[in-house]
């Protein structure tokens, strides 16, 4: 039994619990009035096991916002360890500081196709009342802690149909990535 299934189960068991998921902030790009920074650093390349910091903006294949990192810190991964979806990861590869690329990331490379293993029915006494409408994004907890993302997808009169899938699955994505800082390999 794969792991997608084991949690489709898990759901429909109602052993894996249900909340409503906290609302994603407005996502936002670069502010204009920011302050200037301290001179880049000598450029390092961004190679495995180098501590890649950047930003990104994120939007569909049809252009429109689904999520920006310039309102918070950047974000920090240590290249090649497969902590970023698989496009984006080759993508960053050989960019130094201060570079600026834009990244279309079809689904195989990102969050891969719908799975429709991954939606699945439970009764509808299950699903908090708050989030009885369709689109609703839920979050569950499995036994041993872990916070699954989950998304109504249909209401009938019983029961609720959920989509375990991740909310960009099947989706092409498109990323504009601005390398912050790049720290050498064992630093």
């Amino acid at each position: 039994m794969t792991a997608m299934r084991r949690l489709v189960s898990l759901v429909a068991a109602g052993v894996l619990g249900l909340a409503p998921l906290p609302a994603r902030p407005e996502p936002v790009g670069p502010k204009p009035d920011a302050p200037e920074t301290a001179p880049i650093p000598e450029a390092e390349v961004v190679r495995p096991g180098a501590v890649v910091h950047f930003q990104y903006v994120l939007r569909d294949d049809k252009g429109e916002l689904l999520e920006s990192s310039w309102a918070r810190s950047p974000l920090v991964v240590t290249h090649g360890t497969g902590r970023i979806i698989p496009g984006l990861e080759r993508a960053l590869t050989g960019m130094k500081v201060g570079d600026v690329k834009h990244v279309t990331v079809p689904p195989e490379d990102g969050y891969g196709p719908v799975d429709p293993a991954a939606i699945t029915e439970v009764p509808k006494s299950r699903i908090p009342p708050e989030a009885l409408q369709v689109g609703a994004r839920l979050v569950g907890q499995t036994r041993s802690g872990r916070e699954v993302p989950v998304r109504v997808r249909e209401i009938k009169d019983e029961t609720v149909v959920l989509d375990l899938n991740h909310p960009l699955a099947g989706q092409t994505l498109v990323f504009e990535v601005t390398i912050i800082l790049v720290e050498p390999p064992g630093q």
